[in-house]
Parts: C-alpha cells; structure tokens; sequence
C-alpha cells in the first residue's frame, strides 16, 4: 500500500460517497477555486481544467499526498450549464434538456504532490431527458432539490425517472467522480487496492 495520504480535494457529498466505494482511508479539503469558464473554453477544456486546478489549490497543504481533483460541467446546444443553485434555474435548465440529450463531460486529475506527476482524464456522460411536462419538473425538483447537481437532476435518485436513456464511460462519472479510470491512476501510484 501506498504511503501517502490520498486526499479528496472535494467537499461533495457526491464526491466522498463514491470514493468511500474503494474502501481506502482518505482526508477531505476544500479547494477555492473559481469555476467560472474562460472565454471560448471548451465544456471538456473547462471540466479538465477546473480538475486539475482544485487539486493543485491543496497542494501547500498537503506536500506528501495523492490528491484527487474533480470537475463536471453539462453541454447543451454547445453551451455550459452548471449547477442551477435555486429551484427557478432548476426549472429552466430541465426545460431547456427535455427531449434533448445533454452531453456531460466528468474530468478527473490526481496529483501526486510530492513528484509534481499529475495523471488527467474525462468521462463523457449522454443523458437524453423524456418530453417531460411542466408539471413533472416542479414536481421533481420540489421532491429532491437537486440544485447542487450541473443540469438539475440526481441521476443516483428519483432525477432517474426523467431519463429516457443514459449512456458513459463510467456510470460512476455521471454522479461526479469517474472510479474506472481512478481506479486505473491509483495502481499507476502503487496504491494497492485490495
């Protein structure tokens, strides 16, 4: 087993749920980061980005650890959507996806602090909603408040019953951290997973 710390640089809930999956001890931190996109960014170049960033914002921190970075950012009609924060964005982003498949691109960074050696990846997510009604929209978000999730559905909860079809890398990248190819880095570390 690897001797270095392994750090989520993720307050998620999401994010730790996943990574408690692999049943290896880890820290949590909050990287500051602004998530805003840079002109002309693409939707993967800013997922990417904002990954590596936000495990690089913890570096001072920790100087000897494996630090997990993640980012998701939604596409629609080649334009970024982010989380809605409020039940009035919530309502628009789902009607602007329904009927329509909604490109989610999950990028992951693990840095190892202490060489500089930062292993990058993206998973892409397709999520195409039913013709869903105005009525079901409300209804759902007043169920489940999912206003912290980029394009405002949980697809690990009840935001499932909007989907007409999902398709990925990685059904784990969808909810906001791709376990397939971490899995994959950590080995590349030494980290012995069972």
């Amino acid at each position: 087993m690897n001797s270095q710390l392994l750090v989520l640089a993720s307050t998620s809930i999401y994010r730790q749920e996943l990574l408690k999956r692999l049943l290896l001890p880890f820290e949590t931190a909050r990287p500051d980061v602004d998530e805003t996109p840079l002109p002309q960014e693409s939707a993967r170049d800013t997922s990417l980005r904002l990954a590596q960033e936000k495990a690089l914002a913890v570096v001072s921190t920790y100087p000897d650890a494996l630090i997990i970075g993640s980012d998701q950012v939604a596409l629609l009609d080649d334009q970024q959507i982010g989380k809605p924060l409020n039940h009035d964005n919530a309502v628009a982003q789902l009607r602007a996806m329904r009927g329509k498949t909604t490109i989610f691109y999950t990028a992951l960074a693990l840095l190892n602090s202490k060489t500089g050696n930062m292993q990058t990846d993206v998973s892409l997510s397709h999520v195409t909603l039913r013709d869903l009604s105005d009525e079901e929209i409300d209804g759902y978000l007043l169920k489940e408040q999912p206003y912290h999730c980029a394009g405002s559905a949980k697809s690990e909860g009840l935001g499932v019953s909007l989907m007409s079809r999902m398709s990925g890398d990685d059904p784990n990248a969808l909810v906001g951290l791709p376990l397939i190819p971490l899995c994959d880095m950590l080995r590349r570390e030494n980290v012995r997973l069972y």
